[in-house]
This record gives structure tokens, sequence and C-alpha cells, in this order.
């Protein structure tokens, strides 16, 4: 039998309804009740977190719709066939692997439920990708300076884009962290204010709040909060496009990223920079000052310290100071 590598795309609603057996990849409406019953339960009992989900149930609809079209069932895929698949779905290897790991969690249900025998993945190994470095850009600290004094705080909108940036760069938060603050979050532990994040994993972490942004977030505070609201209601809310006034609806990490940028940009600041810019000047600032790497790892919400030195840019500026010095 001739292999294609050719890549079948899928189509949005196949992606969007996963529940619906009409968009079932044909190889699992195939494999009967049981196939169903494993696609179910992988992608909506075993992956709770949405952007897991979203990512493993690209990967393996890709996947059976590539199989599918080499007039294969289920029980019949090889790991050579795995293998071939990911030489032609090219890419980081970030990218090739996040589909091998989806690949291999999906048939190992396949075959607890007793759908195929072994599971074709299993054997075939992952790409190797040493990773000394992250790659979000830094922002300096005169850059993030420039940034927040940049911000006309005559109105709400300047208020709360403020509050949001110093919250970035002063407790190292994702976007996605900020994004889920409600007015609740903000509250006195009884010696300080601290913000109560939800992170990724479930995690809920209280980050101490220093006096500066303190005072931002009372600032933005004393005119967003009316007369309605709960510690339920979202922290920082969308704007009511140029009217400087707010919505009810809390900014998502995608809105914030956009914040950010649109305030790069009015600021003369590179464009390359992201929320996450905030996140590895905070660590490496800190590390740089010789706080000790398990506080770090705290202050940034990592389970390894592997994790935390990723954003560690002390090295990367050995190397410009020693590139400066060549003589050519």
């Amino acid at each position: 039998m001739t292999v294609s590598n050719e890549l079948v795309p899928t189509s949005r609603h196949t992606l969007q309804s996963g529940r619906d057996d009409r968009a079932l990849p044909t190889l699992i409406q195939r494999a009967g009740t049981a196939g169903r019953f494993v696609w179910d339960e992988f992608f909506y009992a075993e992956h709770h977190n949405p952007h897991t989900q979203a990512a493993y149930l690209r990967a393996v609809t890709r996947f059976l719709a590539w199989a599918d079209a080499q007039g294969v069932d289920l029980p019949s895929i090889t790991p050579g066939m795995v293998g071939q698949y990911l030489v032609g779905l090219g890419g980081s290897p970030s990218k090739r692997n996040l589909h091998l790991s989806a690949l291999r969690g999906f048939f190992d249900r396949l075959v607890q439920r007793h759908v195929v025998i072994l599971n074709p993945a299993a054997s075939v190994k992952g790409i190797k990708e040493i990773t000394v470095e992250g790659k979000t850009p830094e922002i300096t600290i005169e850059q993030a300076r420039c940034l927040l004094a940049s911000i006309d705080t005559s109105h709400l909108v300047g208020l709360r884009d403020r509050a949001i940036l110093a919250t970035l760069a002063y407790t190292a938060c994702r976007a996605g962290a900020a994004a889920k603050l409600r007015l609740g979050d903000f509250q006195h532990d009884g010696t300080q204010h601290v913000l109560r994040f939800q992170e990724k994993g479930g995690k809920s972490r209280e980050i101490p709040v220093r006096h500066d942004l303190e005072n931002y977030i009372r600032a933005y505070r004393e005119v967003a909060v009316s007369e309605g609201d709960t510690k339920e209601t979202p922290l920082f809310r969308t704007a009511k496009g140029r009217t400087k006034q707010l919505t009810p609806r809390a900014m998502s990490s995608k809105v914030i990223c956009e914040l950010v940028k649109r305030r790069l940009k009015d600021a003369g600041l590179p464009l390359r920079l992201s929320p996450h810019s905030f996140r590895v000047t905070a660590i490496t600032d800190l590390l740089t000052q010789s706080v000790p790497l398990e506080d770090v790892q705290y202050l940034a919400g990592h389970s390894e310290p592997r994790t935390t030195s990723l954003y560690d840019r002390r090295k990367k500026r050995v190397t410009r100071n020693i590139v400066e010095r060549i003589s050519i």
C-alpha cells in the first residue's frame, strides 16, 4: 500500500462539534460505540484545560482525517504511518511533539477500551528540542518605565490600562491570569494588600501588592466600580469603543495582548514586545539581585525551577557583552 504524505485539512465545524456524531472523524464513527466513548472520554473528561483540549482535538482530528485518506481503519494504523505523518506535518519540533503527545494519549485510551490492540504512537520517538533560553523578548527597565509614564490617566480607560500594565510588571503574572481577576481578588490579608490569581492548571496564588501598584489599582477602582458591582465583577473590563467608558464584560487575554501592543505603539516602543515580556524582565531582574530561585519560581507560578530558568536573560546579556568585544 502506498502511503501519501498529503495532510488533509479539517473543517472548523468538525473541531467545534466533537460531541455531534455527524461531525466525528469517519474512523471514529466506524469504530462504533466504543470509539465514540473514547472520543468523549479523552477530550471532554480527561482534559479540562480548554487550551490543551483544543490543541489535542485539532491534532487527533487532523491525523485521523489523514489516516482515513490512506484507506485504513484504526486497528491497521502502524508506528511507521504515525512517524511518516509527523514528518509530513512539518513545523517546529514542539509542534510535532505536541501532535505525538496527543496521539499517544488518544491511542492509549483506545487500547484501554479494546478498540485497538496496540498503541501505534507509543514507540514513535519525539524530536529532541533543547531549550536553554525562552524566546520571549525582554522589555528593559527603562522601556517599562517609559510605557507606564506614557499613559494618559485623565480618563477611565487610561487608569485601567496603567493598572493592567503595572499588574503585569509588578507581579510577573500571565495575561490570562490578569484577565481572570475579579474585584474580590484585590483584598487585604490583615497585613498587606494581595492579588489572588487563578493560574494555569487550576493553581491559585496570592501575590503581595507593592505600594505603587496598590495606588494604581485603587485609582482605577475608585472610578470604575459602581453601586451594583460585587466581588465577582471582573476587575479589568472591556471598553465601549472610543467612549472612554467600560462594559460589564471581562477582558480576555487576547484583548490584553492587543492593549499592550497598542500602548507599545503609542509609546514608540518595539512591537515585538508582549505582555509576557514583563514576566521575563521581572524574573531576570530578581535573579540579578540574587533573590533565591525558589522565591522567584513561586512568584512566577512554575512547578519546576528549570522552567523559571528559561526566563533568565542574564546569560544573554553576557553573550552580548562578549560579542561587542570582537575586534573586527
